[in-house]
């Protein structure tokens, strides 16, 4: 009887521990509920503040804007009111000029007259004939043209009452508030040295014209643009490993001008090391970040490797073309020569002394598009390595027999990507191989490549 209590308190105390780690469980995922509603409520009320500041602002610099066009047109039409009278006054002023010149003349004739005929009889006769001339002389019929009220200007101004109608149509259609942007951060792919960041829309009835990618830093620095394009997915380079970076994307619809609201802000990092390309090679000068390579004029010939064997399988080792940070072709920025012995692939180990990655313990593809496996061509061939090609390896694990470090068969199913094309093949190496060189070689110069 005993030995049933005992197994019975057992059975109720380890019901009694489960039940209490299950309420455990339900308070942390509670906790953790809150702590989302929390930040739902901080993201909203955040981003109401924002947007409270945005449109004052916006409003405030419209109306200024508005009465400093309003009192320029009020200027330009003042100043026209201005010319139009000057210039209409003018003659009237010149014409009024001459008909008082006429009266004084008018004046003194009178007066001469006057004195002429109530004059001396002794003098009367002089007088007489003097004044007789004179007034012959001034023409008393010639008198100056006035013109009537209807023959000079009438100033008005012309008002058209619709202007305030427009204006107020479109000051109420003037602007909108979006409770969410129409598309949104989606997912954040690691690669060496860079993330591939994919954004996708949310909003059904919006039809995207371009996107617009963001990104900073840390919350100091200003965000600045990465990409505009119609893609909905972009590679971001030159990131620094173990960095949290922020982005944002927006939208254009089509046939509009103006960019969506941004997306919520989101975190992305990488931990992969950048591949960079060995230095101290003669044939080959290399950028500031040694990503990229320049087969240059030296007559030195032979196979340019990376610094450390940094593609490891399941990634995808991409040789790319970059233009003032963005993507804007792939591969081959310039092109030279092509030669057969031409190389740029995937080996097991750095060689020395080689002239090409067409030998064993390497895969690669040949500018003129043929492939090789450890120094044999293929029979199937991809199109030929140009200006604006992308040449892109993948490969993945298929173990054949033990697997040491002293040896035994090791098999990597690899694909290669070029121009819309690919080859897959079965690469068998004589050991297992955690990670892998990459490399190229061109015997003329003028060949130039990114790699990522």
């Amino acid at each position: 009887m005993e030995a049933a209590a005992e197994a019975e308190v057992r059975l109720l105390l380890q019901e009694a521990r489960e039940s209490i780690e299950a309420a455990r469980s339900y308070r942390r995922e509670l906790q953790q509920r809150l702590r989302g509603l929390h930040q739902a409520r901080e993201q909203i009320k955040d981003s109401a503040t924002l947007t409270r500041d945005v449109l004052e602002q916006h409003f405030s610099d419209l109306k200024g804007t508005l009465k400093k066009l309003l009192d320029e047109r009020l200027t330009s039409l003042l100043q026209e009111v201005d010319v139009i009278e000057q210039e209409s006054i003018k003659p009237l002023d010149e014409c009024q000029k001459l008909i008082e010149h006429g009266v004084s003349t008018a004046d003194d004739l009178l007066r001469e007259g006057e004195s002429a005929v109530n004059g001396d009889v002794g003098q009367q006769n002089e007088k007489l004939c003097n004044f007789t001339k004179k007034a012959l002389h001034i023409q008393l019929d010639s008198l100056p043209e006035v013109p009537s009220l209807v023959d000079v200007p009438c100033l008005s101004a012309q008002l058209d009452d619709c202007l305030l109608t427009i204006l107020k149509n479109q000051i109420f259609r003037h602007g909108t508030v979006a409770s969410r942007p129409p598309v949104q951060l989606e997912e954040f792919v690691e690669k060496p040295g860079g993330i591939l960041v994919r954004w996708c829309k949310v909003d059904e009835d919006f039809i995207p014209q371009d996107y617009r990618l963001q990104y900073r830093k840390s919350a100091a620095s200003p965000f600045e643009d990465v990409y505009v394009g119609s893609e909905s997915e972009f590679m971001v380079l030159h990131i620094d490993p173990h960095v949290d970076y922020q982005f944002r994307v927006c939208a254009r619809g089509d046939g509009r001008q103006e960019w969506s609201p941004w997306s919520v802000p989101q975190i992305g990092r990488t931990t992969l090391v950048p591949h960079e390309w060995t230095t101290g090679l003669e044939g080959y000068s290399l950028s500031s970040r040694r990503n990229i390579a320049l087969r240059n004029d030296s007559q030195s010939c032979g196979v340019l490797y990376s610094k450390a064997p940094t593609y490891f399988c399941g990634q995808t080792l991409t040789f790319r073309q970059v233009l003032f940070g963005w993507l804007v072709q792939p591969l081959i920025e310039t092109v030279g020569q092509p030669d057969r012995r031409d190389s740029l692939g995937v080996c097991a180990e750095q060689r020395n002394g080689d002239d090409s990655l067409q030998r064993d313990q390497a895969v690669c593809i040949s500018t003129n598009g043929a492939v090789f496996v450890n120094g044999k061509e293929m029979t199937n061939q991809l199109p030929a390595v140009t200006s604006g090609s992308t040449v892109t390896f993948d490969m993945e694990v298929v173990q054949l027999g033990p697997c040491s470090n002293e040896g035994g068969n090791f098999k990597l199913r690899v694909t290669i990507s070029s121009n819309n094309r690919e080859v897959v093949f079965d690469w068998v190496l004589d050991q297992c191989c955690g990670s892998l060189y990459f490399g190229c070689s061109f015997s003329y110069p003028g060949w130039k490549v990114l790699v990522f």
